[in-house]
């Protein structure tokens, strides 16, 4: 895996929803993808402004949990300004670092990781923190972009071919349940915390 970085611009956060984005990437349907259901506790990581945490918290309810994890203040700013005009008490947000959660071993069954992959600076070190943080059996659900030159998103070259991704994921101790294009865009990776 390519370590040609592209970091998202703070500036451009009005992007990261919109109506282009909501119709390739519905976010309630896109989590039941996942088998996000209520109770469960969900790491929405790299969470910018929230795109999955508020349709999250609301489908796990009161019963469950969602950790918005970001590394940018701004972003996260932006999510809780966004739980409290929505009245969700099961969020708790956390400014991480790009390998450490800051949250306990084995404390979510779900991890969310939504088009965040081909940003990080070493791809081994964070499956390994997701591993860390997911139950036993616990999964991962990546979202990136197609490893072609797309309409929106990154250059080609930032882009993370789907089979590099899997293989990084089994070299970290995860087994791949499920490899689907999510659109014409974006492909998926379910996996599941191998031990």
């Amino acid at each position: 895996m390519s370590n040609m970085v592209h970091k998202f611009n703070v500036n451009a956060k009005q992007k990261l929803d919109n109506p282009e984005r909501r119709k390739l990437l519905p976010p309630e349907e896109t989590l039941r993808k996942l088998g996000l259901a209520e109770g469960d506790i969900l790491a929405d990581i790299g969470c910018g402004i929230g795109y999955f945490t508020l349709p999250a918290a609301r489908m796990v309810g009161t019963s469950g949990k969602v950790y918005a994890i970001d590394v940018i203040p701004e972003m996260l700013a932006e999510v809780q300004g966004k739980i409290k005009s929505n009245d969700l008490t099961n969020v708790e947000v956390i400014q991480g670092q790009e390998n450490d959660f800051l949250l306990e071993d084995k404390t979510v069954k779900y991890a969310l990781v939504s088009l965040v992959v081909h940003e990080a600076e070493d791809p081994f070190a964070f499956f390994r923190e997701i591993r860390r943080i997911l139950k036993i059996s616990g999964r991962v659900f990546i979202i990136e972009w197609t490893k072609k030159q797309g309409l929106m998103g990154p250059p080609i070259e930032h882009r993370l071919d789907n089979k590099a991704v899997a293989e990084a994921l089994l070299e970290c101790g995860f087994n791949i349940v499920q490899q689907f294009d999510l659109n014409s865009e974006m492909y998926a990776i379910i996996a599941e915390r191998k031990d």
